[in-house]
C-alpha cells in the first residue's frame, strides 16, 4: 500500500503508460503495430442516478455498480457514492481506419487484428489496473473479466448485457450514442471502451451533455445518416440500429477472417468508420 495524492491524474497516467509501452498494446501482426492509439478517460460515480435508472431501463439483469462491488467482496457493505467508476475509450489507429474506409463489406486485417488482439489488450489493461488499485490499497473489480459477466435479453432493447462499457463511458462524459448504437466520442467513433469500478473517491468528470444523441448529426439536425449507408446488410436505418441482423453480419465475417488472414477472428465496424464521428465530435456539436 502506497499514498496517492491525486488520484484521478494516477489512474489516467497508468491506463495511458499501459497502452503507450506494454507490449500487449499490439496487433500481433508482422509489423507488431499498435492496436491502439492514445485513451481518453472518464470517472463516474457509483451513485449517478444514470445507473439506477440503466437498470430500470434495460432490465433487472443489469448490475450497477455497487452490485458488482458486493458480488466481487461479498464481505464488504458499501454505499454508492463511496465507488467511482473509471472508464476509458481506446481509439483504433490513423492505420486501421484509413484502410478500413475503404471496406465495402468485410473487416480489413488491421481491424480484425484489433477487434481480437486489441481486445485482449483491453483485457489486460482491465487487471492491470485492478492489480494496481488493489496495491495502492483500494478494492476494485472489472465487470468485463469476471466470471459474473453474461448477455442476456432485455424486453425493450433485445440481445444486452449485465454491464455496459459504453453506458459507463457515457456516464462518465466521455460521449453520446450515434445513430448506430456506437459512442461518439472526442477521440471518434472507432474504439473500444473498458471500466473498473473501485473503491476511491476521486472527482466526477463533467457532462456536458443531457441528450444521449447530442453528437449524432441526425439526431442533432437531420443531417449525416452516412453510417446507413455504410452498412452493407441493412442493419441500420433512421428508425436505429437492427441488433439482429448487426449480429448475424459480424458472426459471418468469422470465415472471411480465417479464410483471408489466417487467424480466428471477426468483426465488421464499417459503420464506424467513413463516418463525420469517425475520429471526433462532428464540428459544433460538442459542448
Amino acid at each position: 500500500m502506497y499514498e496517492v495524492t491525486d488520484p484521478a491524474a494516477w489512474i489516467e497516467g497508468a491506463i495511458r503508460t499501459f497502452i503507450d509501452e506494454s507490449p500487449e498494446n499490439s496487433m500481433r501482426n508482422e509489423a507488431d503495430e499498435k492496436a491502439w492509439g492514445t485513451p481518453a478517460v472518464g470517472f463516474s460515480s457509483g451513485a449517478d442516478p444514470l445507473y439506477p435508472f440503466y437498470k430500470e431501463d434495460i432490465g433487472g439483469f443489469f448490475l450497477t455498480p455497487v452490485e458488482w462491488f458486493e458480488t466481487a467482496y461479498p464481505e464488504i457493505k458499501v454505499r454508492p457514492v463511496e465507488l467511482t467508476v473509471i472508464s476509458w475509450i481506446l481509439p483504433q489507429t490513423e492505420a486501421t481506419k484509413v484502410e478500413h474506409r475503404l471496406q465495402e463489406k468485410w473487416p480489413n486485417e488491421r481491424w480484425a487484428r484489433s477487434r481480437i488482439y486489441g481486445e485482449e489488450c483491453n483485457r489486460a489493461l482491465r487487471r492491470h489496473i485492478v492489480e494496481a488499485l488493489k496495491e495502492a490499497g483500494y478494492k476494485a473489480v472489472a465487470p468485463m473479466i469476471t466470471a459474473e459477466f453474461k448477455t442476456a435479453t432485455s424486453e425493450k432493447y433485445g440481445r444486452a448485457s449485465n454491464w455496459s462499457e459504453r453506458h459507463a463511458a457515457y456516464t462518465a462524459g466521455l460521449g453520446t450514442f450515434g445513430l448506430s448504437d456506437g459512442l461518439i466520442t472526442p477521440v471518434g467513433k472507432a474504439m473500444r471502451a473498458g471500466s473498473v469500478i473501485a473503491q476511491i473517491d476521486i472527482p466526477v468528470s463533467e457532462r456536458r451533455y443531457e441528450d444521449h444523441h447530442a453528437y449524432c448529426l441526425l439526431y442533432a439536425d437531420g443531417t449525416c445518416g452516412v453510417c446507413i449507408d455504410r452498412c452493407p446488410v441493412g442493419a441500420i436505418s433512421k428508425e436505429g440500429h437492427d441488433k439482429n441482423l448487426c449480429s448475424k453480419h459480424i458472426n459471418a465475417t468469422s470465415e472471411y477472417v480465417r479464410s483471408n488472414y489466417g487467424f480466428e477472428g471477426y468483426g465488421c465496424g464499417l459503420c464506424q468508420t467513413g463516418v463525420p464521428c469517425e475520429s471526433r465530435i462532428p464540428p459544433g456539436l460538442e459542448r
